[in-house]
């Protein structure tokens, strides 16, 4: 079973092409290549979480549009950490946990990592290499050395595994308020 998580799919939302600059004709084929990609990689015994932001627009508040995309979805488990644009009848869907923040185990050390929607400066364990896995800001931020963003706009549209997340923490800047945050960080380990 692998952890696979992803954000701000925005499945429906016709805007969001031109607002992030996606490579995409319509909300259709956007849709349609998302999904493609995630039955690419989730596995039917892995766990898939967005990690907000699942769709938005007119088709967002259709729920037979809703329940049919989700039927497409791959994994056996399927979670949505709750995003701005995270509303009825999108709650209402048979997600295996709604949640606004939520800590999963993963990683060779099988670690809890914090999960929210929102990119934040600390988090549980933050000191002891814990990461938070965030969406919300497209790609106007890839995050720092401890906090990655999942979203779709900057990992080419796939979802991505704990070992990738991990790989592009280590590659990106230290947050420049960590010191602010964490100051006595090496005091208490």
């Amino acid at each position: 079973m692998t952890h696979w998580y992803t954000a701000d799919t925005h499945f429906g939302h016709e805007n969001v092409i031109a607002f992030c600059g996606r490579p995409f004709r319509s909300a259709g084929q956007m849709d349609a290549t998302m999904i493609e990609n995630l039955w690419a990689k989730v596995g039917p015994e892995d766990d898939l979480w967005i990690v907000g932001d699942f769709a938005f627009g007119p088709n967002a508040k259709d729920s037979t549009y809703l329940e049919g995309l989700f039927g497409q979805l791959p994994g056996e488990r399927k979670h949505l950490i709750v995003g701005n644009h995270d509303q009825e009848p999108t709650l209402a869907l048979p997600w295996d946990s709604i949640s606004h923040l939520a800590e999963v185990k993963d990683g060779p050390k099988n670690q809890a990592h914090t999960l929210c929607h929102y990119p934040m400066i600390t988090w549980n364990h933050a000191r002891r290499d814990a990461l938070q896995i965030f969406g919300h800001v497209h790609n106007n931020w890839t995050g720092s050395r401890n906090s990655v963003n999942v979203g779709v706009d900057v990992w080419d549209f796939m979802p991505v595994r704990f070992e990738d997340i991990a790989r592009r923490a280590r590659s990106l800047p230290v947050n420049k308020h960590w010191a602010d945050v964490e100051h006595n960080a090496e005091e208490l380990k």
